[in-house]
């Protein structure tokens, strides 16, 4: 199911999202609080790269959350050096993990000193994601995809069918090999958004959710157990 939320320009779309995000992690927060098992974990974050969540994950660090307990980790990453500017890591680090947020763990989905597939095997055995995050930011390419669940990969069959939580993907319409949450792991998310804008992804999200498309942002819309609320602006 989705919930669209429509904003003017950025800033506002930005201090909104925010705002239910906040909301989303103090419930996290509060519910594994209450919950002896469950508070080994702090309350997990995953957030993407690209351009058009700069603003909004700069206004993210800006808020007085109590960022200490709490984890913040990728929704995908690209199998290159933190020190290379296509990293969202490095991404996560100078616009995310600043300013009040720079209180928060940060949990990397990429060491390149290992094997790539050595490495995803490594990640699913991790006791630290051995639940899903609380809350994920998305994104969306024009054709798609979210995540790094690419329809022209070869792993897109495995990406979308797996119970585990990552996945390697090697796009074909994009640079670099990926380290993806699998589709499966993005559907058990409690909240999850996706921050959109301009008209042209407007139009891809609806027809991706008019009737079942391969790709990833179409599975998700038309599963009923999921809800999606998309943040989307004009400009």
């Amino acid at each position: 199911m989705i919930q669209l939320h429509t904003f003017d320009d950025q800033q506002a779309q930005s201090h909104a999202l925010a705002k239910a995000v906040g909301e989303a992690l103090h419930a996290s927060l509060a519910t594994q609080t209450a919950a002896t098992a469950q508070a080994a974990r702090p309350p997990l974050l995953a957030v993407s790269g690209g351009s058009s969540p700069r603003p909004f994950l700069q206004t993210l660090s800006t808020q007085p959350f109590d960022w200490a307990s709490m984890a913040i980790t990728l929704v995908d990453d690209r199998w290159v050096p933190d020190s290379d500017d296509a990293s969202n890591s490095q991404f996560a680090h100078a616009t995310l993990l600043q300013n009040a947020a720079k209180n928060a763990t940060f949990w990397p989905l990429v060491d390149t000193t290992q094997d790539l597939n050595a490495h995803v095997a490594a990640l699913n055995a991790d006791p630290r994601f051995a639940r899903v995050p609380d809350v994920a930011i998305l994104g969306m390419g024009e054709d798609g995809h979210t995540a790094s669940i690419f329809a022209d990969s070869p792993e897109w069959t495995h990406a979308i069918t797996t119970t585990e939580r990552f996945v390697a993907v090697h796009p074909g319409s994009a640079p670099h090999a990926r380290v993806s949450w699998s589709l499966s792991a993005l559907k058990e998310v409690k909240h999850l958004f996706l921050l959109i804008a301009g008209s042209r992804k407007l139009e891809v999200l609806n027809a991706a959710s008019a009737s079942l498309q391969k790709n990833a942002i179409s599975q998700l819309a038309n599963d009923k157990g999921v809800r999606l609320d998309v943040y989307w602006c004009a400009n």
